[in-house]
């Protein structure tokens, strides 16, 4: 559950760091506060939160089984776990 959450907190850090880039790219002065105008800041959290549910919708779209797929749960046969399957 954690590889979950840590990947839509790495896809929301993304627009930070590519203007983090810029502004390496540009010598504008990464930590200094006039190169992070609360505009700038208010776009990059826009901008992430449009990646996230971009990842979350695209993530519910192409993962997991095909709708028509039947799982067959995990059970014991002749003593041995069988771990669930989908068919």
């Amino acid at each position: 559950m954690i590889r979950p959450a840590l990947t839509e907190v790495g896809i929301f850090l993304i627009p930070f760091a590519v203007y983090a880039l810029f502004l390496v790219a540009t010598r504008s002065g990464l930590v200094a506060q006039a190169s992070w105008p609360m505009h700038v800041i208010a776009k990059l959290v826009l901008g992430s939160l449009m990646l996230v549910v971009v990842s979350f919708i695209l993530l519910a779209h192409f993962s997991g089984a095909s709708p028509n797929s039947t799982y067959i749960p995990a059970h014991i046969e002749n003593g041995k776990f069988v771990p669930g399957v989908e068919k």
